[in-house]
């Protein structure tokens, strides 16, 4: 076999030169056999896709273990992938190392020894050339990687032996190959045997231990025989101890070294590990990380191997004690990690914290059964601070991997740390920027505590905030309670009945540390309120957590003796507490109702809230309460309670006062629950309550007042998530002094310019005279020299003089621009207010889209919409109103599903609003804000129709209405509504006449097409308006939107049914006239408008055809027909003399389809006619030199026909059609053939543009992608049964005309004509039915088939 595999495979030969050459080996035969699917496999192998090289490798050993031993593929598998190792693609290179591996595993009788000699043969270094050399090294190294990879390399020790001196040759060649030969020779080495290792390490190991730590390599070697074979070792180099004062320096030079040449791949080095736990296990560890790592690595500003440390102390995680993790994280090493988490902030700086994240998540994940090593863990982290301020950040996510021991742990370490700051555990410090930028005495103690506290108490928010953390219900009531207390209560004597009042401070508790604390307390109260309001039994007894915050402040109220409020209740207040205790009591009896469950949340907040703000909160719950028994008792004493007291304000008007004020605070949480509660009781508003909310959406009203809500101001509150204090980062300072600069500039530039506008006429006034003053102190009687007259003390008093005026004057610019920015502060809070009362509109018209109030609602968001949209404001909080008031009003009020259908008395007043809303339509300057009044106006109709007349009313209209016409009278469903077309179509007529006369109207026609669709009645009044319209003196631009408005009305079915056939008819007739005389001036428009208005008149008028023809009507077109060939010598001379653009041809194929609906053929144009009988001539010529050719015989047969059925098609042919053309045999002929644009000899005769005077055939129906084309018996059948109008002829068959009736028999009417439209489908389809157009060419058709049929059969 080794003989067989050492064969050399020389390359397959051509077929051309296998001829040449004679005889071949009987082997050669054999491959080639299998040629193209074996060399298949080499190319998917070494494609960049895993799953292509994997699947060819599998299906290569599948086909060589099918092959007898000794077999030819084998040869030339072996020499294939040799070869492949060196080749010019370094991607393809460890394909092939991979699949050589894998067929040295398969076939284990192939000797390793064989192919390891065969790849120094092929990749020979001596011989190879210079440009050659990097590919031979890379061949080499690959060779021997897939040796090692096949798992037989250490089991064969002559093989070994050679892998190792080629490794060693390889790695004198470092500027191709690198560290990668030692790298391959360390991970070889480290899989042999002891036995093996013990005989190869003399020879690759040198026993002077400058060399052992001259490379990383070397070292790496003498630390792999350190750990496996340490007795060889000892006994061929002596003791050595690496961790001596003599060798520290050098290993710091080799770890730089190492850390420099991963500087770009971002990973730790394996000789870093290995050394670390060496130090582990002689017990050197302390002298390791504070000899080598801190004092060696870190001694020098070298960032690669800091991160190098980083990466270690990540690594070494794992393997340390705890006492060992506390050593670790409290030296400089970890310090200087702080420094960097604080520096690296800018977006294109590195940052390790990502990378530091998952080293602490994989140690925390590791050690679930040890807590105390992931508590000291998680506190080691947290004590790293600058200033005072951890460097982690208060949403660390890592604290998800803790285990309930260690997260309730590390809970009471950041509660005691908050109590008792001990700042001299924490591993403080300060950047370099900071120390030079800082006063010392500001970095106080006090400082420090604030800062530390600030972000404990964020942390432990965050903790209850997350929702992967496991909390459990005890830590969570705890950590609620301590921000509670801490934020509204101190202690005055301690007891055992409230732990909290036995927490002590190292440091007392400030007014803006208690700040933090509240505005974190409410951030929880909104994560429990809004994360578990789907699930509120996350308490034992399933009551909401605030009820059980609640219940903790009443027994802190209790107990007076030992803990007190800071703001004290007054005697109102605390009486309001307890009604507030007792309502809550009675709610829990009805808590199964949605109401009740609402108004306990809200009693609860603002119970809660009364100890942020008691003056205000204690008005609030008494109106709450008040509000909640009348609301839940109303059905039993409604009418009672209004005829007892009629002057007290209805329970919902105090409600939505209440809830108005609620969201004027800035709370999310505050927003929900208002949002929430009024959501149950928007059935009981009242027009006055909802009128209390829409004084907010008014600007009037809502700047004049002075009863107004004020809207509170949360600009100046940080977020919660900010947990660090910027303006004591020099970092941030630091790359903040340009902008500051530019922005001072920037404030100087604006105070010139505001000096230079704000210059009166009474400053000049001031000005001139303290000059004039000036110069009289200088008691000068000459005018010429002025200056030199004046004296010092006098220049001096005119200087004191002239800066206290501009003094006073820099006071008057900066009041007014104070003032400015008052007012723009102002106007931005109001704005944001309104877009918070707009969820309770939002809450009414979703919940009560049918209550008759939501009328109400239509012209103050129609306000609020104009007002925005004419505002040259770009605040994104204007921009917002907008978006969400338009959504409003677009998609819950006009597009909703349900609506308001008892209108009851408001019936007048909903016909005066709908003609204001169309005048302000049309009175708008912009089309959109048009469009909005429109859209109310529609649904305003939509109410009316939906509204019933009461019975009584609805017989006193019946006798009214009796003595009318009642043809304007709606019919159906709408006889019985409120809608009175009467009164509603002169409002729409007057705004459709200016639609159709004002030059620049805001109406457009979707607008009208929208009202026509949804009212067809109303449209049915409105159409004459728009016929008259159509040939008006007005504007071209008019008339096209007028014949717009007819062409996409006239075809709708709703439409149809309003009108009788007379009517129907006579409208019809109308239109024709109207367009016929439009079209009048056809081809003759010079303008833009003008060649529109031609393209709309004709685009009507094939609408009015297709009409005709789908009522099967009798219309005289006679009039039309003149018209329209009067004009066709004009678009002729046209087109000849290419004067025509991409809308003048659009206008030629109207005209034409037109023509084509009356029966007049389009003519041929006169160069295919010419080149038409040209291309017939030289048929015969193309055909002779196509033979020469390469066509198939396929292409050929097609094209022969007997003689006597090219006699026959002739004889087919009518012999009066001028422009038939003979028939040619070419590929052009044969698709016009397919095409058959003529027709019967009546049809010929109109290709010059003249109508036949009768047609008994008819034209070709339109094909529906729904119907399918007649055959032709069914088509001779049609054209029996149809008559002949003494009219122009039109087709009485519809292109929308159901299948089922077009399979019916169709019986002869009288006047009614058999041709059939025009289809308005592509081409393609329309030559389905060409087949059908005359009985003449289908005959001549089927002749034609039973000819070629017996063609084929000869």
């Amino acid at each position: 076999m080794a003989e067989l595999v050492s064969m050399e495979v020389t390359e397959p030969v051509a077929p051309g030169e296998a001829q040449k050459s004679g005889a071949r080996p009987a082997d050669r035969h054999g491959l080639l056999k299998h040629s193209r699917e074996f060399l298949d496999f080499f190319w998917d192998i070494a494609k960049p896709q895993q799953e292509t090289r994997l699947e060819a490798t599998e299906k290569l050993l599948e086909y060589l273990r099918a092959k007898p031993k000794g077999s030819s593929e084998m040869k030339y598998a072996l020499k294939r992938l040799i070869t492949g190792l060196g080749g010019g693609r370094e991607a393809a290179r460890p394909c092939y190392s991979l699949a050589l591996a894998q067929l040295l595993q398969s076939f284990e009788d192939i000797p390793l020894g064989s192919i390891l000699q065969q790849i120094q043969e092929k990749h020979d270094l001596q011989k190879v050339k210079k440009g050659m050399m990097r590919p031979a090294l890379f061949g080499n190294l690959f060779g021997v990687l897939a040796l090692f990879q096949s798992g037989r390399l250490v089991k064969d020790s002559e093989a070994l032996m050679k892998s190792v001196k080629l490794l060693q040759a390889l790695g004198q060649h470092y500027n191709h190959l690198q560290e990668q030969p030692q790298k391959a020779l360390v991970d070889i080495l480290s899989q042999v045997p002891e036995t093996m290792l013990q005989e190869i390490l003399p020879k690759v190991l040198k026993r002077d231990l400058n060399s052992v730590l001259g490379s990383p390599e070397h070292l790496e070697l003498f630390l792999l025989a350190q750990q496996k074979v340490p007795k060889k070792l000892e006994k061929m180099m002596g003791p050595v101890n690496l961790f001596s004062d003599e060798n520290i320096p050098r290993l710091v030079t080799v770890l730089k070294t190492v850390a420099n040449s991963v500087k770009k791949e971002r990973k730790l080095p394996t000789v870093a590990l290995d050394l670390l736990r060496l130090a582990l296990q002689e017990d050197k560890f302390p002298w390791f990380w504070k000899e080598v790592v801190e004092q060696g690595l870190l001694k020098k500003q070298f960032w690669p191997a800091s991160y190098l440390c980083f990466r270690l102390l990540g690594a070494a995680l794992p393997l340390l004690s705890k006492e060992q993790l506390q050593l670790v994280m409290q030296g400089d090493l970890i310090r200087h990690y702080g420094e960097h988490m604080v520096i690296a902030k800018l977006p294109k700086q590195f940052k390790f914290a990502p990378e530091m994240n998952e080293y602490v998540g994989a140690f925390l994940e590791g050690c679930q059964d040890d807590p105390e090593r992931q508590l000291a863990l998680v506190v080691a982290f947290t004590s790293i601070t600058n200033q005072g301020l951890p460097v982690v950040p208060t949403f660390w996510r890592v604290v998800q991997s803790l285990s309930p021991t260690a997260l309730k742990g590390y809970v009471a370490w950041l509660r005691g740390m908050f109590l008792q700051p001990d700042l001299d555990s924490l591993v403080d410090f300060s950047t370099n920027n900071q120390k030079k930028t800082q006063d010392a005495s500001f970095h106080g103690p006090e400082r420090a505590v604030f800062r530390l506290r600030k972000w404990i108490i964020l942390r432990l928010v965050s903790i209850v905030d997350n929702l992967h953390v496991e909390k459990e219900e005890a830590l969570i009531e705890e950590v609620a309670r301590f921000c509670f207390f801490h934020s509204f209560f101190e202690t005055k004597k301690p007891t055992s009945q409230i732990p909290e009042s036995e927490q002590h401070f190292a440091f007392p508790l400030d007014g803006r540390t208690r700040e933090v604390v509240c505005s974190a307390f409410f951030s929880l109260l909104q994560t429990l309120s809004t994360q578990f309001r789907l699930a509120p039994e996350q308490t034992a007894d399933g009551r909401p957590w605030t009820y059980h915050l609640v219940q903790f402040a009443d027994v802190l109220l209790n107990h007076g003796r030992n803990v007190a409020p800071l703001t004290a209740f007054t005697t109102q207040q605390r009486q309001a507490w307890d009604r507030m205790l007792k309502t809550l009591k009675e709610l829990d009896t009805l808590s199964s109702e949605a109401k009740a469950t609402a108004f306990q949340h809200l009693l609860l907040l603002v119970g809660i809230h009364l100890f942020k703000s008691p003056a205000e909160s204690c008005d609030l719950l008494g109106d709450i309460q008040t509000c909640i028994k009348k609301s839940l008792g109303e059905k039993t004493r409604r009418t009672r309670s209004k005829a007892t007291s009629p002057q007290e304000p209805p329970w919902v008007e105090v409600l939505v006062e209440i809830l108005l004020s609620l969201l004027a605070q800035p709370s999310h949480l505050m927003r929900q629950v208002a949002r929430s509660v009024f959501g149950h009781v928007c059935s009981h508003l009242t027009l006055r309550a909802l009128q209390l909310i829409l004084d907010v959406l008014n600007p009037e009203e809502s700047q004049d007042e002075d009863d107004n809500v004020v809207v509170t101001d949360d600009s100046e509150e940080q977020p919660l998530g900010e947990a660090e204090d910027k303006s004591s980062d020099g970092e941030d300072s630091k790359g903040n002094k340009g902008s500051e600069s530019e922005e001072e500039s920037g404030e100087e530039d604006s105070d010139e310019e505001d000096r230079d506008g704000d210059v009166d006429q009474g400053f000049r006034e001031q000005l001139m005279a303290v000059l004039r003053a000036g110069k009289a102190l200088g008691g000068a009687d000459s005018e010429d020299d002025d200056e030199e007259e004046l004296g010092d003390e006098a220049m001096m008093a005119l200087d004191k003089s002239l800066a206290s005026l501009f003094a006073e004057q820099k006071l008057r610019i900066q009041a007014r621009k104070d003032e400015k920015n008052k007012l723009q502060k102002e106007k931005a809070l109001r704005r944001d207010f309104q877009i918070r009362v707009l969820d309770l509109i939002e809450v009414l018209v979703t919940k009560q889209p049918e209550n008759p109030l939501v009328l109400e609602l239509l012209e103050p968001l129609l306000l609020v919409i104009r007002r925005s949209m004419r505002s040259s404001s770009s605040a994104k909080q204007e921009q917002d109103l907008l978006h969400k008031t338009a959504r409003i009003f677009t998609h819950h009020l006009c597009r909703s599903r349900h609506y308001c259908r008892t209108a009851g008395d408001r019936v007048e007043t909903l016909y005066t609003r709908l003609e204001q809303l169309v005048q302000q339509a049309g009175q708008q300057a912009d089309s959109s804000v048009a469009l909005y009044h429109f859209n109310a106006s529609l649904y305003l109709l939509r109410v009316l129709r939906g509204s019933t007349i009461d019975k009584s009313t609805r017989k006193a209209q019946k006798k009214e209405k009796a003595s009318k016409d009642t043809s304007s009278q709606p019919q159906g469903p709408e006889a019985a509504s409120c809608l009175d077309l009467s009164l509603v179509t002169p409002i729409y007529s007057s705004a459709l006449s200016s639609f159709l006369t004002k030059r620049n109207s805001p109406l457009t026609v979707p607008m009208f097409l929208s009202l026509f669709s949804r009212h067809p009645m109303l449209c049915k009044n409105l159409l004459p308006i728009v016929v008259e319209h159509v040939t008006s003196h007005t504007r071209p631009r008019h008339q096209v939107q007028a014949c717009l408005l007819l062409q996409k009305t006239l075809p709708t079915r709703e439409l149809r049914v309003c009108f009788k056939d007379p009517e129907w008819k006579q409208l019809l007739g109308q239109t024709l006239e109207k367009v016929t005389e439009t079209l009048r001036t056809l081809g003759e428009a010079e303008t833009k408008s003008g060649h529109q208005k031609e393209l709309a008149a004709l685009e009507l008028l094939n609408t009015l055809f297709r009409n005709f023809h789908h009522e099967k009507l009798t219309m005289d077109l006679t009039a039309v027909l003149g018209v329209l060939q009067s004009q066709q010598p004009r678009l002729q001379q046209q087109l000849q003399q290419g004067e025509h653009s991409a809308g003048s041809s659009r206008l030629h194929d109207l005209y034409w389809q037109a023509m084509k609906f009356l029966g007049v053929q389009r003519p041929k144009s006169e160069k295919d006619t010419k080149e038409a009988p040209q291309t017939t001539q030289q048929s015969p010529i193309s055909m002779k030199r196509k033979k020469k050719g390469f066509l198939p015989e396929t292409k050929k047969r097609k094209k022969r026909k007997p003689e006597a059925t090219m006699q026959e098609e002739a004889a087919a042919k009518p012999e009066a059609a001028s422009g038939d053309q003979p028939p040619s045999a070419s590929k052009k002929k044969k698709k016009k053939k397919k095409k058959i644009k003529k027709t019967k000899s009546p049809a010929q005769s109109q290709l010059n543009g003249t109508p036949a005077a009768k047609s008994p055939t008819p034209e070709p129906p339109a094909v529906s992608p729904s119907t399918p084309a007649k055959t032709p018996k069914a088509q001779k059948k049609s054209q029996k049964l149809s008559q002949v109008n003494e009219a122009t002829p039109l087709p009485c068959q519809s292109p929308k005309e159901p299948a089922a009736k077009k399979r019916q028999k169709k019986l002869p009417q009288k006047g009614v004509s058999g041709k059939s439209p025009q289809s308005a489908l592509p081409r393609k389809k329309a030559r389905l039915s060409l087949a059908s157009r005359s009985p003449s060419l289908l005959q001549s058709g089927a002749k034609k088939k039973v000819q070629l049929r017996k063609a084929k059969k000869l």
